[in-house]
């Protein structure tokens, strides 16, 4: 009973973020369900679902194409071929995101302009940003700044759409593949967490998960940190110098991008006890909060992950959903984690048995 959960865990939060960022159904789980199953098939229309496995799959292409960018210089991706023929295949890559992006606005305007005034609209991002700014902006005629209370274009939608499903799915799948692989590796730290998720929903399997039980779950809380901290899922961030400065003990010029190692942060005895330790229990300890910048999991300062706590409800509730009634371990514990790297770690295979809980 093999299971690869790395690609469970992507098309889950996939179909997740795009759902809670533009109201649009995603259907990439109903796809892998028909994938794998031989008789039963997902009560969808075919052609649908192909649509969104296709955007699904060009988003992750693109997300995990973006290095060539960042690092291979102009000349390079104009005229060797190699370079040129994979840049090439991005611009085209990003250009079917875009058709496809500009037609969901497109939709999600229409719509708008078809709903009378005091009727109510659908609660997802996308709505919210199309209407800023508009006679339906509950902040309407507020600020008196015609650059700032202009509406977006489409163009500028598409870009803030974009970036949320690119930061809101493969950090998060990635982070729960590691965590099972990490509780698998820990049976201490997995036996300490079912018994916090026993306590609270008293073995019911199914009862939604409430905002007060989030509040309560404590050490899958932990959990999540500290599987973050000592194998991070983005391995690094850049910044741009907006004049000259001195890092490290050399002079560095205005406009030169700085890439910040979070893994080095992460895991700097300067900074932590034992970092080399898998140790939640850490995070439980009375008081305790990480020195300034010594765990950015999330980033920091002005540019700090605007979907911080979407990110830790979603990981927090999925441990719950699913360890509160399934057995979840690896059908090889000696068997090396496999990871990608580009912009950030990615787990490329977990294979797991998923049993019923007693």
């Amino acid at each position: 009973n093999k299971t690869d959960v790395s690609t469970w865990f992507n098309l889950f939060t996939n179909d997740v973020i795009i759902t809670l960022l533009t109201g649009e159904r995603s259907y990439t789980m109903a796809g892998y369900f028909n994938e794998l199953s031989d008789d039963e098939k997902a009560e969808r229309p075919s052609a649908l679902i192909d649509e969104t496995v296709k955007f699904v799959h060009a988003i992750r292409k693109h997300f995990m194409g973006l290095l060539i960018f960042q690092f291979v210089p102009p000349f390079l991706r104009h005229y060797f071929p190699y370079f040129k023929n994979k840049s090439d295949d991005i611009l085209q890559n990003i250009e079917f995101i875009n058709q496809r992006m500009d037609a969901i606005i497109k939709r999600r305007r229409e719509e708008i302009e078809n709903t009378p005034l005091d009727k109510p609209l659908s609660n997802d991002l996308l709505t919210s940003i199309i209407t800023a700014n508009t006679p339906r902006d509950i902040n309407y005629n507020k600020i008196d700044d015609k650059e700032v209370t202009r509406p977006m274009t489409d163009s500028e939608i598409r870009v803030i759409i974009f970036d949320g499903i690119i930061a809101g799915t493969d950090t998060t799948a990635n982070t729960i593949s590691f965590i099972v692989y990490y509780l698998a590796h820990h049976p201490d730290v997995k036996r300490k967490m079912l018994n916090e998720i026993d306590r609270i929903f008293q073995d019911d399997k199914t009862r939604p998960i409430t905002e007060n039980d989030i509040h309560n779950l404590k050490y899958c809380e932990a959990i999540v940190k500290e599987v973050s901290r000592i194998f991070s899922v983005a391995n690094s961030f850049s910044r741009c110098l907006e004049k000259p400065d001195e890092i490290g003990g050399y002079q560095w010029p205005a406009d030169t991008i700085i890439r910040i190692n979070i893994d080095a942060i992460h895991n700097n005895e300067e900074y932590w006890d034992e970092p080399d330790k898998f140790n939640p229990d850490r995070w439980m300890v009375e008081g305790f909060e990480p020195k300034k910048n010594s765990f950015i999991m999330f980033g920091g300062g002005l540019r700090v992950c605007p979907g911080r706590k979407l990110a830790m409800i979603e990981l927090v509730c999925l441990m719950a959903l699913l360890f509160r009634k399934y057995d979840i371990d690896l059908i090889d514990k000696k068997a090396p984690l496999k990871t990608e790297s580009s912009i950030i770690t990615a787990c490329t295979e977990l294979l797991v048995e998923i049993k019923l809980r007693n």
